[in-house]
C-alpha cells in the first residue's frame, strides 16, 4: 500500500517553492509519491487572475514530468463545488482503495485547521504532514503534539504564486522561480500580463 502525499493548491502558476517543498517531503518522510492537487476554480468566487484549471493543470504536469515520485492529479475537478477537503479525502480514498492518503500542509494552514469542515474526521482518518511557513497566529494546543500530525522540517520557502504573477505583470524577469516548462508556456500563453 503505497503512502501519497496530497498536496493541494491552485498553482497559479506552481513555481519553484513548491517543487522545493513536494520533493523534500517524498524524499524525507515515509511518503511514497505526492500528488500535486489542482484545485478548480470556485464558481461561487470572482475570477481575477485564477488561469483555467486546465491551463493551471498542464503547468503542474509540465513542473512535475521530470519528478518519478511527484505528479499531477485533477481529482477535484469534476467535484460538486464548493468542495471541502473532507469530501475529497473520502472520494480519492473510494477511488484508490488500496493506496493511503495524506495531507500536507504548510504551518499557517495547521493554525486555522480547527475552522475547516470535519476537521476531527481529518484527523481520525488520515496523517497530516506540515511543512514551517513564516506566518502570524498561533497552532490550536489540540494540534501541538496530535500523533497524527507530522512536522517536516523542510527548507522555508518565500515564493509566491501572487508575488510572481505580480512580477510578470509588471514586466520583471522572474524566470529563476519557474521552472523552464512553466516559465516557456507562461511566455507563449502571454498569461499573467497587462
Amino acid at each position: 500500500m503505497k503512502n501519497i502525499g496530497l498536496y493541494f493548491g491552485t498553482f497559479n502558476p506552481i513555481h519553484i517553492g513548491h517543487l522545493i517543498i513536494a520533493n523534500h517531503l517524498v524524499e524525507n518522510s515515509d511518503l511514497d509519491e505526492i500528488w500535486m492537487v489542482v484545485t478548480p476554480h470556485n464558481p461561487f468566487k470572482k475570477k481575477s487572475s485564477l488561469l483555467d484549471n486546465h491551463h493551471r493543470l498542464e503547468m503542474v504536469y509540465l513542473a512535475t514530468e521530470e519528478y518519478e515520485k511527484i505528479q499531477p492529479s485533477d481529482i477535484e475537478f469534476n467535484l460538486p463545488q464548493p468542495n471541502y477537503t473532507i469530501n475529497t479525502l473520502v472520494h480519492i480514498s473510494e477511488k484508490f482503495p488500496h493506496h493511503k492518503f495524506s495531507l500536507i500542509m504548510g504551518e499557517d494552514n495547521l493554525k486555522s485547521l480547527h475552522k475547516w469542515k470535519n476537521y476531527e474526521v481529518i484527523l481520525e482518518d488520515y496523517d497530516i504532514y506540515v511543512y514551517p511557513r513564516v506566518s502570524n497566529g498561533v497552532v490550536e494546543n489540540q494540534f501541538k503534539d496530535h500523533k497524527k500530525i507530522h512536522r517536516v522540517e523542510a527548507p522555508i520557502v518565500q515564493i509566491s504564486s501572487t508575488m510572481i504573477r505580480n512580477a510578470i505583470n509588471e514586466g520583471k524577469n522572474c524566470k529563476p522561480l519557474l521552472s523552464e516548462k512553466v516559465w516557456k508556456y507562461i511566455d507563449e500563453m502571454n498569461f499573467y500580463k497587462k
